[in-house]
């Protein structure tokens, strides 16, 4: 009986963003490459420098979460769960995880690149974020006639089909980059110079912690002490040698030698520059751009609480300006749902609130404030 079986899904639609590595050639006529080496040169100032890349991930988890509200509240319902089980890929669910690396790719590469994969007509089975190594953009007659253009499975570099379930949004565009410029674009100078830093206290460290010597035999003024110079210095070494093999073993081994012997620690005269002051100056200057406040990192170079209160206003600007960038991406996600599901109501996106101020300092505060209309309502009382 095939009445009740159960009506197959339609399989989702290929996805469009390819990998382009197999492509020998990178410059067309009207093409706008993304720039691969730049991403690459990013990735690796986040994989080198650990505070710009805590400082980037703050800024993703401090974004906040959203919720859509709809006049129709079935289609709420219906919505609020698709934004919870969508998939992501990578084995990943939920608008808020497409969002975070929807995120990461727009301040790390200065731009970001997704696709809506619908199956069917009826439904969308799944965001995905892409690589924008692998997609350039070919520009038309006006800044409003854009396409994105990808790899297909030959290599070749092609306009991609449905350019009506890509998302693309750049971050911080200018008129030189009106695709986006990376927050990542001002720090490969400091960051060279911080990691030059960091190298040579280690090599320094390590001369200090693996000592060196130098064994040094004076000869004497007699004539047999100098025609027999070079063998028993030959001697020293190969006594010297073995003392300091027998110390990495564990044992002991004592170094005995006649004349004039000198044995110094190679280095000992040089001292370790002060590196406190230069690499701050450098963290400075790279946090300021993230705009974080160096108190959310660990770092207490603030003064008092209340030039902490200002850092906290500039970051809650700094987080609803990410949010504007983000919306229509959001926007354009449920209007597609709705219209698939056949629903003509209007929708709404509601960020959460951002709340960076400390907790115990709001609690005194309305402790202060209950205290203030207590003493209040008594002495209003007391004149009645």
């Amino acid at each position: 009986m095939g009445i009740f079986k159960k009506p197959r899904e339609a399989p989702a639609q290929p996805i469009q963003i390819r990998n382009g590595q197999r492509h020998p050639f990178g410059v067309f006529d009207s093409y706008v490459p993304l720039s691969g080496g730049e991403i690459r040169l990013y990735r690796a100032i986040r994989e080198a420098v650990p505070v710009v890349d805590a400082a980037i991930m703050k800024v993703i988890r401090l974004a906040g979460g959203l919720s859509v509200a709809c006049t129709d509240k079935r289609a709420e319902e219906e919505l609020s769960l698709f934004l919870r089980t969508v998939d992501v890929g990578r084995g990943q669910r939920g608008i808020h995880a497409f969002l975070d690396a929807y995120l990461d790719s727009m301040i790390t590469c200065g731009r970001a690149v997704g696709e809506i994969v619908p199956r069917g007509n009826a439904d969308i089975a799944a965001l995905i974020c892409g690589n924008v190594a692998d997609v350039q953009i070919k520009e038309g007659a006006t800044p409003l006639d854009f396409k994105l253009c990808g790899y297909d499975e030959s290599g070749v570099l092609r306009q991609l089909p449905y350019q009506s379930l890509l998302l693309f949004t750049p971050y911080n565009p200018e008129a030189d980059a009106p695709y986006g410029v990376s927050m990542l674009r001002s720090m490969p100078f400091l960051a060279d110079i911080l990691l030059k830093i960091y190298h040579c206290i280690g090599v320094n460290w390590e001369r200090a912690g693996n000592v060196r010597f130098a064994v040094t035999y004076k000869p004497q003024g007699d004539v047999l002490d100098r025609a027999y110079a070079k063998e028993r210095a030959q001697q020293i070494a190969s006594e010297w040698s073995a003392a300091m093999q027998a110390g990495k073993s564990g044992a002991v081994r004592d170094f005995v030698a006649v004349g004039d012997v000198d044995v110094r620690v190679i280095g000992a005269d040089g001292q370790i520059l002060d590196s406190e002051v230069p690499v701050r100056q450098i963290l400075e200057q790279l946090i300021a751009r993230t705009g974080i406040p160096p108190f959310m990192l660990g770092l207490n170079w603030s003064s008092t609480e209340r030039m902490s209160a200002q850092q906290v206003d500039l970051m809650t600007s700094e987080l609803t300006a990410i949010r504007r960038s983000l919306t229509p991406v959001i926007e354009r996600i449920c209007s597609l749902w709705l219209a698939m599901h056949g629903y003509a109501c209007g929708f709404q996106v509601n960020w959460d609130s951002i709340n960076l101020q400390d907790d115990v300092e709001e609690a005194r505060a309305e402790l202060y404030r209950a205290q203030a209309e207590k003493i209040y309502r008594e002495e209003g009382k007391t004149k009645a």
